[in-house]
């Protein structure tokens, strides 16, 4: 990557995102630094009781869960300052005061000394709140739930109500997203001191709501030995990536894709990718399918050059007059694939990757490795790439990402809720997309939209971060105008042709993490 493109992405002030044991390691120092435990602690519950006041501004009625240790004690001073503001609390407690040490103990002191009650938990409780509040288990569990703890979060997701989460869904890995056989499903996650990867991959998009950060006044950038594990992804890479075009842009200056897919009988695949790589800009576009095709692709998308081809051998020049060479939409996996993916290879050109093309990698190709390529699988390609079970991907979405990029080099997008980039430059995590995108064709597009930005000059891994929000953001515009479900891939391209024209769009997108970002969820 050139230096001016790295420093253009990093000025997209993209979040850092950390795994549990670097938050708590910046938890350790704050207090060793001079911030006491219980002060520390206050904050986060006030951050919580603000969030909480400004979503529900009307909620009179409130039922707090709190468990032991740190996520516990911020729930008996939420509850606290809940009772001091004059609403009826029910505070519901899974280990007792008694038991409790530190800070916890001290908040469940406060709690009482403030006037609100205790109720033990027991099975078929009934919650009198309007809304519930989620401090039973914070970020360092270990182990799947069980017990008391099982039935308490079993008994939250049926109660009806809005819920609001301490920190992290109870039953949610911080450091992946999984679920540690069962979560907590809330309404709005409010998360401290530094955010978490969990909370924006996996099962995460579906389980922690909105996801509100609130550092409590650490600057966790000022350990640079605690480095991110990640970065969250926003919407600011667009203008920083992509500025106006000179007045004298051309054709022969926005790059040639070359798309080959479209074995006979599964054309449709290589037209999406074909028609995301015009609408974002690529100068020319050649398509290479089997001849069967050629009409259809000749009346859905004129501007594309189609090239009807019975076998590599056929190739010819074409891969020649190209810039770069998007394969798999389509492409199948018997003798017309293999032989367009063994020349697409030989090429010599940086290569976007998808669909059979990673099949085919996974078997025939499977020790190949390169720095000019992005693969852009799901957890089943994925899985085959790794030789592991798409449930072993799906368990630790980061490390597979991260694997699977040292294994085969270049960039790796791992698609799915909460998509991966993993790159040299770390791992990021793009925190857009909604459930409409749970239909054919969406990856056909993805790779069109990587191959035109390529093509465009943006280097491999800045085109892999930009690529996903564009493709993310464009499916919720399209979802926000015309409803989730039906949302098809043909519809993506002419939202994704909106974003990529700052100058036409400036503000048509709510950045990352601010209050109305991510509305979908």
């Amino acid at each position: 990557m050139s230096a001016s493109h790295s420093d253009m992405t990093r000025s997209a002030t993209l979040r850092p995102l950390y795994r549990a044991a670097q938050v708590q390691e910046l938890d350790r120092r704050t207090i060793a630094a001079g911030i006491e435990g219980f002060a520390l602690m206050q904050r986060a519950a006030t951050a919580a009781w603000q969030s909480l006041k400004s979503r529900w501004p009307g909620v009179r009625r409130l039922t707090v869960l709190c468990g032991g240790g740190n996520n516990g004690g911020d729930g008996h001073v939420l509850a606290a300052l809940a009772g001091v503001a004059g609403l009826d609390v029910q505070r519901i407690v899974l280990k007792a005061p008694e038991t409790l040490k530190g800070d916890a103990a001290r908040a469940a002191e406060m709690a009482t000394a403030a006037g609100v009650g205790i109720v033990p938990w027991q099975p078929g409780l009934d919650f009198t709140g309007e809304v519930v509040v989620d401090a039973l288990l914070g970020t360092g569990l270990g182990g799947e739930v069980r017990g008391d703890f099982l039935d308490a979060i079993e008994a939250i997701n049926a109660c009806g109500l809005p819920v609001l989460a301490i920190d992290i869904p109870s039953g949610l890995a911080a450091d992946t997203g999984a679920v540690l056989g069962v979560s907590v499903r809330a309404t709005r996650t409010v998360t401290f001191i530094g955010d978490k990867i969990g909370l924006h991959t996996g099962r995460a998009p579906d389980l922690a709501g909105e996801v509100h950060f609130r550092a409590l006044g650490v600057d966790a950038g000022a350990h640079r030995d605690l480095g991110p594990a990640a970065w969250l992804l926003n919407g600011d890479l667009l203008p920083a990536l992509l500025p106006p075009r000179a007045r004298d842009a051309h054709k022969g200056a926005m790059g040639h894709v070359l798309v080959v897919g479209g074995a006979p009988g599964f054309g449709g695949a290589a037209l999406l990718a074909s028609e995301a790589a015009a609408r974002l800009g690529a100068g020319k576009i050649s398509l290479v399918t089997a001849p069967e095709h050629v009409t259809a692709s000749l009346t859905y998308r004129p501007e594309v050059m189609v090239h009807g081809l019975r076998g590599a051998a056929d190739l010819g020049e074409l891969p020649a007059r190209a810039d770069i060479v998007v394969v798999g939409p389509g492409l199948g996996q018997g003798a017309w694939g293999q032989g367009m993916l063994q020349s697409s290879l030989m090429s010599g050109l940086p290569l976007v990757v998808d669909a059979d093309g990673l099949n085919l990698l996974a078997g025939r190709w499977a020790e190949e490795r390169r720095d000019d390529w992005i693969l852009t699988p799901h957890p089943g390609e994925a899985a085959r790439l790794l030789g592991i079970s798409a449930d072993e991907v799906e368990a630790d979405r980061p490390a597979a990402a991260a694997e699977l990029q040292r294994r085969r080099g270049g960039v790796i997008i791992l698609k799915g809720a909460g998509t991966l980039v993993a790159g040299p430059m770390g791992v990021a995590v793009c925190p857009y997309g909604n459930p409409g995108m749970a239909s054919g064709g969406m990856g056909d597009v993805l790779s069109g939209i990587l191959g035109a930005l390529l093509a465009q000059g943006v280097p491999l891994e800045s085109a892999a971060r930009l690529g996903v929000v564009v493709h993310a953001m464009a499916a919720d515009l399209a979802a926000r105008e015309g409803g989730e479900r039906g949302l098809l891939a043909a519809d993506l391209a002419s939202y994704a042709r909106r974003l990529i024209n700052p100058e036409a769009n400036f503000g048509i997108y709510p950045q990352a993490g601010s209050d109305d970002a991510r509305a979908t969820r």
